[in-house]
């Protein structure tokens, strides 16, 4: 978003949980039964009109919910804000799969055609603009009567633009307020870092006090994840039939684990990304996609490292404090030398923990090399890789 002196305006979402009686229950899973089925109405109307080859834009669907809302009473009977942004997430969905499908994107990085949504297969979550909702006396207040009751772990910065209220498979209420975000720059420290991702340590940067051990949260709850999957097994349903209280109550115990691990990996994430942004002025960091080790025998290390998270958490607290993050493209990072540049002829196996330069006789330990590899190819090292100080560059050495 651009404002009015032609500067961008970064947006953040601030979530909360919610407290909510049991008359907003009713209300929102009410508000959840009209959206979802004018999602699907609308699913329906654009197969039909792909089908006849027509257009079927944001502008027609709206036309549908206003001829649909003055011949339906129980659809009338909801407020028109979350339906106005259930089209348009819906159009936003559709426009965005149609794209993939122009630029001819490969099938597993397309976006897929939105699909029907079941009433028991998908968790409620409404969207309201700025005059769907209010905030007075601590409390929600949104369209249709609905009053949420908000646990305000930290004050909102500035005045919400948008609200999203859901919930999430565990059962607990959330709301997601859209806020803009201005950077909160930190003092100057003239430092410098590079950073490797790996599986035994999560990420393995040039200064030993900022490495981030294996927290190993997952390894540590799954003895008792191993206990709900039996319970799940032995109670499991079969086909046809419905489940039983004992299957969802443990079908339940397990969302709540793993929901617990997530928020765990989560903080650990940002205290280490805090620290990271706080010491240094400008950060190097390995442009790893983790998404192909999930195809590997190391899938459940590297999904319990969640390098995905932190990197992510490194990224946005990056540009919320107004550091240099640059990404590194990771090709060949294991096999050039950080002293000459020197590369290997071949890839290193992953059992071999130390790399050793044929060219200068470097020896180091392997992610401690890559790391240096960071700085070099992001142009931080103050001689750089051709001895020659690239412009810009810091003028201390790493850390």
């Amino acid at each position: 978003m651009v404002g009015e002196a032609g500067e961008t305006v970064q947006r953040a979402r601030y979530t909360y949980r919610l407290r909510v009686s049991a008359t907003a229950r009713v209300g929102l899973e009410g508000e959840w039964g009209r959206c979802r089925w004018l999602w699907n109405e609308c699913v329906a109307r654009a197969k039909r009109a792909h089908a006849e080859g027509e257009n079927c834009g944001p502008a027609r669907l709206d036309g549908m919910l206003t001829r649909a809302r003055a011949v339906t009473p129980w659809l009338a009977e909801g407020a028109s804000v979350p339906q106005q942004q259930t089209i348009r997430d819906f159009a936003a969905s559709r426009s965005k799969a149609l794209k993939d499908i122009k630029n001819r994107l490969p099938l597993k990085r397309r976006a897929g055609m939105p699909r029907h949504r079941k009433r028991r297969g998908s968790d409620p979550s409404l969207n309201y603009t700025r005059r769907g909702f209010r905030l007075r006396g601590g409390r929600l207040h949104l369209a249709g009567g609905i009053v949420l009751t908000v646990v305000w772990s930290r004050p909102l910065p500035a005045e919400p633009s948008s609200v999203r209220v859901y919930r999430d498979r565990v059962g607990h209420w959330y709301a997601s307020f859209v806020v803009p975000a201005p950077p909160q720059p930190l003092p100057p420290t003239g430092a410098v870092i590079g950073i490797d991702w790996g599986v035994k340590e999560t990420a393995t940067t040039t200064s030993d006090s900022h490495d981030l051990p294996h927290a190993r949260h997952g390894f540590q709850a799954q003895q008792k994840l191993s206990r709900y999957d039996r319970m799940m097994a032995r109670r499991k349903p079969k086909k046809g039939q419905t489940a039983s209280k004992g299957y969802r109550e443990a079908k339940r115990w397990r969302a709540k684990t793993y929901a617990k691990i997530a928020r765990q990996r989560q903080d650990t994430a940002r205290k280490w990304a805090k620290k990271v942004v706080r010491d240094h002025d400008v950060i190097a960091v390995e442009d790893f996609r983790p998404k192909f080790l999930a195809h590997t025998s190391m899938a459940r290390k590297a999904a319990d490292a969640a390098i995905g998270a932190t990197k992510r958490a490194l990224l946005e607290m990056g540009r919320k404090h107004g550091r240099d993050v640059r990404l590194v493209h990771p090709a060949h990072t294991t096999m050039d030398c950080a002293r000459c540049g020197a590369r290997t002829k071949h890839a290193l196996p992953l059992s071999e923990r130390t790399y050793t330069c044929t060219a200068c006789g470097a020896v180091c330990p392997r992610d401690k090399n890559s790391a240096r590899v960071m700085l070099l190819r992001a142009g931080l090292d103050p001689a750089g890789v051709e001895g020659t100080r690239p412009p810009g560059a810091p003028l201390r050495e790493a850390a």
